[in-house]
């Protein structure tokens, strides 16, 4: 991200709000819903990294994300173990990488 995009995008997460986080019956992964920067997501997140490195976007510990922006209530970001929705906006790009930057440790703190 270059310098204009960083300042643009300082503020990202003041406003990060989660509503709702559910332990999954079987497994690690909780799923977290919540709200930042005009976007509603839903992510399936663990914590511990992937054994399949495919199912997990990155180092995020993620292995779903769904982003839909509240305006107009499109899905600008899905990722289900692979994209099938890459970020359609610059917005949509740096909300998920503020989520995969740091929602699983956000989840998981001790």
């Amino acid at each position: 991200m270059n310098a204009n995009h960083a300042d643009q995008y300082a503020d990202l997460g003041d406003d990060l709000e989660i509503l709702k986080t559910t332990r999954r019956a079987a497994g690690a992964g909780t799923w977290v819903i919540g709200r930042v920067a005009g976007h509603k997501f839903n992510a399936l997140v663990f914590p511990e990294h992937a054994d399949m490195p495919e199912f997990e976007w990155g180092d995020s510990r993620i292995s779903k994300l769904w982003v839909q922006r509240l305006a107009d209530k499109t899905t600008v970001v899905n990722f289900d173990r692979g994209w099938d929705v890459r970020p359609v906006t610059k917005d949509a790009a740096a909300i998920a990488d503020f989520l995969a930057a740091g929602l699983a440790d956000y989840t998981f703190r001790s």
